[in-house]
């Protein structure tokens, strides 16, 4: 086991839908994204972003591209044009969740090497 960056078996992308953000992790292999499917929860992710104040946070997943997407349902404080946040629209987040430390099997460390 390893305590490693989330970035280090996932990429992401994220940004707004009006007062609610849009976090997405795509996993680099398959195995990524089975272990991502586990234990990368909307509660996990709710837990992290906390001082957002979401009202609720929801998981899609999407296999096909080994990806999950997060919707932070009023996260952004009115979004783009009301908030006075920094990041307004939530280019940031995906960023910010992928610094996230978890703790995976070293294999899947290993397995990002041969995508």
């Amino acid at each position: 086991m390893a305590n490693v960056p989330l970035s280090q078996i996932a990429h992401g992308r994220s940004g707004d839908k009006g007062n609610h953000a849009n976090v997405a992790i795509i996993a680099y292999t398959d195995e990524g994204y089975l272990w991502l499917r586990e234990h990368l929860t909307a509660e996990v992710v709710a837990a992290y972003f906390l001082p957002l104040a979401a009202a609720c946070v929801v998981r899609f997943e999407a296999p096909n591209v080994r990806a999950f997407n997060f919707m932070l349902y009023d996260a952004l404080a009115g979004g783009a044009s009301r908030s006075l946040r920094t990041d307004t629209q939530g280019k940031t987040l995906a960023l910010a969740l992928l610094r996230m430390v978890v703790g995976v099997p070293t294999k899947l460390l290993s397995e990002r090497n041969h995508v």
